[in-house]
């Protein structure tokens, strides 16, 4: 590991009174951290007399991630201040993009999905305390929140869906992962009219935009979450669609519905929300939301050579397929047929 890297964080933590100031080098050690799709450095700093600390830094000479990095800072800042889940920040370095913060532990809940039953007590306790904790960071979140902190863009709407949802889909999936023949003018129809659809709800809340059980740390039996930089206003549905239809979880469709009327329980106590509108608005924003997780997963297996994403394409797809299958999204022909040749050209293929 860079040892500039290791010696900035350990000077960094030293002028944060949250942090305990105290970090000689003497004191300490470093072990490396391993990101999931990110390009990002991560490293865990943990003193003698047990204080811990996770180190976080942009790549080099990269704008984006810089600016992503400094996005990162404000947004955990402010939601932090609200009281959400989220690790407190001991400090920043503006020009490297640097950031030291609470060390959450390695448990995440999709491990915990890993070891137990889906259905095991204590994973439903956990998912219940999540979309409880999901829908009051949504709403306190938004409150005070700066449009301007945002790296990407300054709110999710239309034209995001199109270019980052259901474009990435096709380009990342259909065209270069599964070099599929595609009618150019009916799948834009139908994403054009999804997105219209989906661009109708109420996008003033805090939107998490990557909200699944990765993301999700477990500590002391309470739920914290992490990942938060690329955080904007949204609607309400999409993040707790990413954490509900998360193929690397798998939840099975009951458990979703009970985790989504537990969900509008706790929104409801927070503001008024019309239960039909949002279930509506939650079908369509599920679809957005698989579109994008498939092009990602597609783009990650493929242009960035990390395997561990081509494992879960298949339960994306099957997870489209069942929203596709839904009366609300009947008009969606096309992009019905495609899921179904997106499915049987990926299990002809190898998953080397």
């Amino acid at each position: 590991m860079d040892s500039n890297f290791i010696e900035q964080a350990r000077q960094l933590l030293g002028t944060s009174d949250n942090a305990g100031n105290d970090w000689p080098q003497d004191k300490i050690r470093a072990t490396p951290l391993t990101p999931d799709g990110s390009l990002r450095r991560f490293c865990r700093i943990e003193h003698k007399d047990g204080r811990k600390a996770v180190a976080i830094a942009p790549p080099p000479d990269d704008t984006a991630g810089l600016q992503e990095a400094i996005s990162g800072w404000h947004i955990g800042r402010h939601l932090f201040a609200t009281g959400a889940p989220v690790p407190e920040l001991y400090g920043f370095e503006e020009q490297s993009g640097l950031l030291v913060c609470e060390d959450l532990g390695d448990q995440r809940l999709h491990d915990l999905v890993q070891e137990k039953e889906i259905d095991s007590e204590q994973v439903i306790r956990l998912y219940r305390q999540t979309v409880s904790e999901l829908a009051k960071m949504q709403v306190r979140g938004c409150q005070g929140f700066k449009p301007d902190w945002c790296w990407d863009t300054p709110r999710y709407d239309r034209a995001l869906m199109l270019e980052r949802e259901s474009g990435y889909f096709l380009r990342a999936l259909c065209r270069d992962f599964l070099q599929l023949e595609i009618d150019e003018e009916k799948i834009t129809q139908d994403f054009h009219e999804l997105a219209d659809r989906a661009s109708q709800a109420d996008a003033t809340f805090f939107l998490h935009r990557d909200f699944q059980s990765r993301n999700i740390m477990i500590q002391q039996d309470r739920v914290r979450f992490i990942d938060y930089q690329a955080g904007r206003p949204g609607p309400l549905a999409y993040d707790l669609a990413s954490l509900l239809i998360d193929p690397y979880a798998a939840l099975p469709a009951p458990i979703q519905d009970e985790l989504l009327e537990h969900y509008l329980d706790t929104l409801t106590a927070l503001l008024p929300y019309d239960r039909t509108q949002f279930q509506q608005e939650y079908i369509l924003l599920a679809l957005q939301r698989n579109l994008q997780i498939l092009g990602a997963f597609a783009f990650l297996s493929q242009q960035r050579g990390k395997p561990f994403f081509r494992q879960y394409l298949t339960p994306a797809l099957h997870s489209l397929q069942a929203l596709l299958a839904k009366t609300a999204t009947a008009e969606y022909r096309y992009l019905k047929s495609l899921s179904r040749r997106c499915a049987d050209k990926l299990e002809k293929q190898p998953l080397s």
